[in-house]
């Protein structure tokens, strides 16, 4: 099993970080921790340097965080992103967040998003996308700027699965699968070739609690209901999509 989307840098994760970190060597392959804001850069790295080859990073500039990160900042951090290059293996998760609804900062979030896109082409590695309320905006830059190997984080709208389908890229499906029709749905119409397990940790815990990589078990499950197959040959293909998606040594 491995989770490609979490957040082991989180605050809900300082008390027991290690140990948590611990219990996942024993259940799962490999963990991707999110980086998504410049000040958890050094903290993700550490995580990497101790746990290699089972906690690989991703990393980008949230859009949520579009108000309150310089343009200064934000060149900064995509120079630290390049000179660490070698140690992450995904740029993400960037994208659109229209929960911001000012018209001027949808279109910052945009010009940031771009950056991310070259960035990943420059740097030759995919990327992962998050997309809040902007889901057909988010696919038309990725088109528009030529955008290859995507993984669609958290992605709810079947309405759009033919585009993504259309244009080759990857979803990744958490534990909001065990209640949500739209993306049961979306995975019973998607090869399994082209879906990962993520968590999105510390959130979307199963009855509020604080979530945690080894709830991909259920997502698995899950899936295997769905697509009438067994968990472990669900577990074996989305574990090698992920291998293979995001280039792993493991």
């Amino acid at each position: 099993m491995i989770d490609v989307h979490c957040h082991l840098e989180q605050k809900d994760y300082q008390e027991d970080r290690n140990e948590i970190i611990e219990k996942l060597k024993k259940e799962l392959k490999a963990v991707i921790t999110c980086c998504t804001h410049p000040a958890d850069f050094d903290l993700t790295m550490k995580m990497v340097n101790k746990y290699e080859g089972f906690i690989f990073a991703s990393s980008a500039i949230h859009p949520i965080y579009i108000k309150e990160i310089t343009e200064k900042e934000i060149e900064i951090f995509l120079k630290k992103i390049e000179e660490n290059k070698n140690k992450i293996v995904a740029i993400g998760e960037t994208g659109l967040d229209f929960k911001i609804e000012e018209k001027e900062w949808q279109e910052k979030q945009k010009e940031l998003f771009v950056k991310f896109i070259i960035l990943s082409k420059d740097l030759n590695l995919p990327l992962v996308i998050h997309s809040r309320k902007a889901y057909a905006e988010s696919i038309e830059v990725l088109e528009q700027y030529g955008a290859k190997k995507v993984l669609m984080h958290f992605f709810t709208q079947r309405k759009l699965l033919p585009k993504i389908i259309k244009n080759g890229w990857s979803i990744s499906v958490n534990t909001a699968l065990l209640t949500s029709k739209d993306i049961k749905k979306i995975v019973r119409d998607l090869s399994l070739e082209k879906i990962m397990t993520e968590t999105d940790s510390p959130w979307l815990g199963i009855n509020g609690q604080r979530n945690d990589p080894t709830s991909v078990k259920f997502v698995i499950e899950k899936i295997a209901e769905i697509k009438k197959m067994k968990f472990e040959e669900v577990d074996k293909i989305t574990t090698k999509n992920a291998i293979q998606f995001f280039n792993l040594s493991i």
